[in-house]
């Protein structure tokens, strides 16, 4: 497991997407994690864009749960668990089709953690004392 600290400021959020795009040809799989406007829509829409995908197409699936994005390298599966319940939901969404095809980029991914043993990425977003800043914490399996 790799750990790293990115320091940002919402001007920079292109720099940290472009850096996490790379990761993700390797691992398909990434947990984002914090509290409601800490940025993790903001930063999903920037990791298509940097993946040659219509950022104007992202937008947060907390009302329909997912939405898949084509990019120029793969389709991205963007889900938003914040209103599921249990493990048993995630499989009546189409977490597992999502598995097999393509990159899954999941907001609030407490309830999915147990899917995943290896190859994915969990980040961390957190608000400083700046509101334009962020600290993004990034753990690689």
């Amino acid at each position: 497991m790799n750990k790293k600290v990115i320091n940002y400021t919402l001007d920079e959020v292109k720099k940290v997407s472009n850096e996490i795009a790379a990761m993700l040809i390797k691992r398909n799989i990434l947990l984002l994690y914090g509290d409601l406007g800490a940025g993790k829509t903001t930063l999903t829409k920037s990791i298509v864009e940097s993946l040659g995908g219509d950022p104007k197409n992202v937008t947060s699936p907390t009302f329909n749960l997912v939405h898949i994005y084509d990019t120029k390298k793969f389709k991205i599966w963007h889900f938003d668990l914040y209103r599921i319940k249990s493990e048993k939901e995630l499989f009546n969404i189409g977490i597992e089709d999502a598995m097999t095809d393509g990159v899954l980029i999941i907001e609030w991914g407490e309830i999915a953690e147990n899917l995943f043993s290896k190859n994915y990425l969990k980040a961390h977003i957190e608000f400083t004392d700046d509101e334009y800043k962020r600290r993004l914490l990034l753990n690689c399996y």
